[in-house]
């Protein structure tokens, strides 16, 4: 079902010669996303799943339907020198019609005014045509004053968007450069912070190296701008994975997303840190929320199929996994996924099909022959190649330990993990939740390893937005006189007429602002305010329509002269209301 009020924004295309201009354009998109997710009430496809469509020739209504929004928006970016030209229109899915669309022309230095600018039309236009939320004065916070600066951290970003180790060092040689020019962008110190300790984590650096340089960036960026989503984030890496604190990981996570609910990164470390608790109905709660926002990121469906499969509902992890193999054939930690569900399912036929030419394939087959075949054991050879834990770094998932675990070598097997709980090792940070490991939770000191210094009765569950939970921004009596005057002013003025009218035009000739404006429509008239003056508008169309005297005016004319802008527009608006086109209407009643 469509959330009522929704947004999916399209990469913008580049117009420019330059076929180099993508970063640009790739970037003012996802700043515009970022945006948009500030405007509470506004559902807004994050970037992941709204480029999934980039240089793809699918139907808008698909496209809707596939992410589950009512609003497109898509747009096209030239720029040349110091200039900047944005084109961008809005589009209704249901019927595909383009509701609203303007052009800018603008110099490059004004470039983080024009985004707010483009930023607040597009979601009043989504709320004139949708229904009431309110939107902040402005959504864009100026990062530089240097526009070369900001076009290196865009050129960086797109680098570091690709998630490969070469590209992740390449965009921190933009971002260096970007501070060279301005040494007071937070938001590239913060980019840095987040590549070293990518690269720290992954192996592809070493690792006190990068962590010293990942806290050297961190350092300087927190004495700049503490309000960005960035800082409370840059510590949940260090509290959860690097030291398993669970309760400053969750109070961290929790500023994240008091800056930013939808925050991608603050709801997948929270869904990761109730998955750590074992609080599965919770983690289902943000990891649901993930995938409203962001659907087409294979990523989110793994968190989501590793909430089934620590609950033991294979069948479902699997088909949920399966999914996510689809967006992404090449994530890693989901193959091992689909092998340890397909290995408890004793799906010897598809099991053996899924793991040909893939790695650890010794190993595959040795854990699913100790899971299923009751008879199956390791050889001594084995035993002392997984006790001695060469595979530790390599490993994405700690087969040897899972292996060892389900033998009769069970001592050895804990004593191995015991090892990895105790240098904090991200693979085992589920351990308790683990289906291989529960052979080992009756052991003696299983129950004393790790213990979460977070009490999970503070774990609060996610907080459900109501649609109709908005603020009160006018009393009963307020409302009543404002409808009062509201109704005069359009009755006397017919305001309606003027195809530009705007709901600030109506708010400042109430001395409201558009806020309320927009909640005293809602209130009262249960309406939009494209609706409510579209009402008005088809109302005056009928009247000079019947009029003899307008026989010779077509029916587009007509509408055009009572304030309608758009063809489409108006044979939607008209058909939605009436049940029937204008002309059988006009037929009918003539």
């Amino acid at each position: 079902m469509k959330n009522t009020q929704s947004i999916a924004v399209l990469p913008f295309v580049n117009m420019s010669s330059d076929i180099d201009n993508d970063y640009f354009c790739d970037g003012i998109t996802e700043e515009i996303i970022n945006a948009l997710t500030k405007v509470n009430g506004l559902k807004v496809i994050a970037r992941t799943s709204s480029f999934a469509f980039k240089g793809k020739d699918i139907d808008i209504r698909e496209i809707g339907k596939q992410l589950s929004v009512n609003t497109i928006l898509e747009g096209s970016i030239k720029k040349a020198q110091d200039k900047v030209r944005i084109t961008a229109q809005l589009i209704d899915v249901v019927d595909g019609i383009h509701y609203w669309s303007k052009k800018y022309d603008r110099e490059l230095i004004n470039i983080f005014e024009l985004e707010d600018e483009i930023s607040l039309a597009i979601a009043e236009e989504v709320r004139n045509n949708f229904g009431h939320f309110e939107v902040q004065d402005h959504l864009i916070k100026q990062p530089t004053s240097n526009i070369e600066a900001y076009q290196l951290f865009l050129k960086g970003r797109s680098l570091q968007l690709k998630w490969t180790p070469e590209s992740i060092k390449e965009a921190i040689t933009f971002y260096n450069q970007a501070i060279a020019l301005d040494k007071n962008y937070a938001k590239a110190y913060y980019a840095n912070l987040q590549c070293y300790g990518l690269l720290a984590m992954w192996g592809y650096m070493p690792y006190q190296e990068a962590m010293d340089l990942a806290i050297s960036n961190l350092l300087i960026a927190k004495e700049i701008d503490t309000s960005l989503p960035e800082y409370p984030l840059s510590f949940v890496g260090k509290f959860f994975w690097e030291e398993w604190d669970f309760k400053n990981a969750y109070l961290h996570i929790n500023k994240v997303l008091e800056i930013n609910p939808n925050h991608i990164d603050g709801l997948e470390a929270m869904a990761e840190l109730c998955i750590a608790l074992g609080i599965f109905d919770v983690a289902l709660q943000y990891a649901n929320k993930l995938l409203e926002v962001d659907p087409l990121s294979a990523n989110n469906h793994y968190t989501l199929a590793h909430i089934y499969y620590y609950q033991r509902q294979f069948d479902r992890a699997l088909k949920t996994i399966d999914y996510a193999l689809t967006l992404n054939p090449q994530l890693e930690l989901a193959h091992h996924l689909k092998c340890f569900c397909l290995i408890w399912l004793n799906d010897i036929e598809q099991f053996n099909l899924f793991i040909q030419n893939t790695s650890l394939i010794e190993e595959k087959n040795l854990l699913f022959n100790l899971i299923n075949k009751k008879d199956s054991e390791i050889i001594n050879d084995d035993i002392s190649k997984w006790s001695k834990g060469d595979n530790e770094l390599t490993m994405l998932v700690p087969y040897d330990i899972f292996i060892l675990c389900n033998s009769n070598h069970k001592e050895i097997g804990f004593s191995r993990l015991k090892e990895m709980v105790n240098h904090r090792r991200g693979q085992v940070i589920n351990f308790r939740q683990e289906p291989f490991l529960h052979q080992l939770h009756n052991l003696n000191g299983f129950s004393e390893l790790h213990q979460s210094n977070l009490v999970l009765q503070d774990v609060k569950p996610l907080q459900i937005e109501q649609e109709e939970s908005h603020s009160i921004l006018l009393g009963k009596q307020q409302i009543v006189s404002l409808k009062e005057e509201l109704l005069s002013y359009f009755k006397k003025d017919e305001p309606y007429l003027n195809p530009q009218l705007t709901l600030k035009n109506v708010a400042d000739v109430l001395g409201l602002n558009t806020n309320k404006m927009s909640y005293l429509i809602n209130q009262v008239f249960d309406a939009n305010f494209n609706d409510f003056v579209n009402s008005y508008r088809l109302n005056y169309f009928k009247t000079i329509a019947l009029d003899p005297k307008n026989s010779h005016l077509t029916i587009l004319g007509l509408a055009y002269d009572s304030g309608f802008n758009s063809k489409s527009v108006f044979n939607t608006y008209f058909k939605k209301t009436e049940g029937i086109t204008p002309k059988v209407w006009l037929k009918a009643n003539s």
